[in-house]
């Protein structure tokens, strides 16, 4: 009972912080009835899932700058790699949700998985994995913003991921290399290759456009994936090369 008091008192400071966009210790002390201990634990634990900022005496809002454009926008397609993602989601699963366009996709998929704990280094996937029915226990990563991923990063989140284990890590790609894996633009590839490290199973989610795409920077070798997830417009020939390099293909069908 008093885990569920906790979360509904969360939940309240969060809706007066966005009603506000400012909260005192002593003012959320005094409405909940109960210590300013227990108020800055509450604070503490939202700011540790990225859901506000601390300050003196209190909290604030998220800078908008620091969270990402909704994930309605995503594309139906992308929204069938994220369902097909889902279906390899075991109840009590312990998982890990890169930020990107695509994995952003797999949250609204969670709300019938039960007991799950989930990790991310996305303000944006917080966000929505709080708004969750089910309630999964959330984590996140922590670090050093990085405005071009509009994610954490850092050696920071490379030791908070360290400390579990995990079953499952999806996470996206900029591009495929048919020969050699994973490839990005983005030059902090080092969280990426702590995430794969902690889980037991790699799950890469990238449409077919990404195939064929020069980008120098190897983020994930074949070596480290388990599966990977695109569209049926993926050629039976493209298809066949990652099979062979020991990685499970699963296409989704193909939606504008």
């Amino acid at each position: 009972m008093q885990k569920r008091n906790s979360q509904q008192r969360r939940h309240t400071i969060l809706s007066l912080l966005n009603e506000l966009g400012e909260v005192s210790v002593d003012q959320l002390a005094s409405r909940f009835e109960t210590s300013e201990v227990t108020i800055r634990k509450d604070l503490t634990a939202l700011e540790k899932n990225g859901l506000l900022l601390r300050r003196y005496g209190g909290a604030i809002c998220v800078p908008q700058e620091m969270i990402q454009t909704p994930a309605e926008n995503i594309s139906v397609n992308k929204q069938n790699i994220a369902k097909a993602a889902a279906k390899l989601i075991r109840d009590h699963n312990r998982i890990i949700i890169d930020s990107g366009s695509t994995t952003s996709g797999i949250i609204q998929e969670l709300n019938e998985k039960r007991g799950l704990l989930v990790m991310t280094n996305s303000l944006q996937l917080a966000n929505a994995i709080h708004e969750l029915e089910n309630e999964p226990t959330l984590l996140m990563t922590g670090g050093t913003w990085d405005p071009h991923s509009e994610s954490f990063q850092g050696q920071v989140a490379e030791q908070v991921l360290r400390s579990y284990d995990f079953d499952q890590l999806f996470i996206g790609a900029d591009g495929i290399d048919l020969d050699r894996g994973t490839t990005t633009f983005n030059e902090l590839t080092g969280l990426s290759k702590v995430m794969a490290e902690v889980a037991r199973e790699v799950i890469v989610m990238v449409d077919s456009e990404k195939f064929g795409r020069r980008i120098p920077n190897l983020e994930l070798p074949w070596q480290q994936i388990s599966v990977l997830i695109s569209d049926d417009r993926l050629s039976a020939l493209d298809a066949d090369k990652i099979t062979k390099q020991g990685v499970q293909v699963i296409l989704a069908p193909y939606s504008n």
